[in-house]
């Protein structure tokens, strides 16, 4: 059991039967009223994002959650596969759990979310920031440099990124997975 003193970004908590992470909290302190705590929550083990308030000092259900390291293997009709690194267990789960799909590898280590409660996944993370060939992309125009021009290149997972006119297909680049936008070009 839990207060709403204890509410922090990334704790996940159970509300109405269901399983949310916080996104944003804050806090509102009136003159006279008691203070209120609010919180944009984001569906767990549903798509549902909410708002919810609380009255200061109320009780919450934080869920205890694990982060395993996981290796990325496949993608077939059962889902995307995966395997625990250390017991070398399989599990494969849905498209809707997966954080950034269009991100993944084959090999690719991910960050697996298990309730340790029900002993169940509940979502995958990415690391942040990843390294990808840039597959395809059309030449950049010389002296275009004045504002910055964006062009789509197709990296080696199949997702398209915007990327400066100066990166060329074949290049390496750090793509923010959480954003999917470009970063920064990558020296080999």
């Amino acid at each position: 059991m839990a207060t709403t003193a204890d509410i922090r970004t990334g704790l996940i908590i159970k509300l109405d039967g269901s399983l949310y992470s916080v996104v944003e909290f804050g806090q509102n302190k009136t003159a006279r009223a008691a203070a209120k705590v609010w919180a944009k929550l984001k569906g767990v083990d549903n798509a549902r994002s909410i708002e919810h308030t609380w009255n200061s000092g109320d009780n919450i259900f934080p869920v205890r959650v694990e982060k395993k390291s996981f290796q990325y293997l496949y993608q077939d009709d059962s889902g995307y596969n995966f395997m625990d690194k250390e017991t070398f267990e399989q599990i494969a789960l849905a498209e809707g759990m997966v954080d950034a799909p269009q991100f993944l590898r084959e090999g690719e280590e991910v960050f697996v979310m298990i309730n340790t409660e029900t002993e169940q996944p509940m979502s995958v993370e990415l690391p942040d920031k990843i390294v990808v060939k840039i597959t395809y992309s059309e030449p950049g125009m010389k002296g275009d440099t004045a504002t910055r021009t964006l062009k789509p290149a197709t990296i080696e997972t199949g997702a398209t990124v915007m990327v400066p006119l100066f990166v060329n297909e074949g290049e390496s680049i750090r793509v923010n997975t959480k954003t999917g936008e470009y970063i920064e070009r990558v020296k080999e």
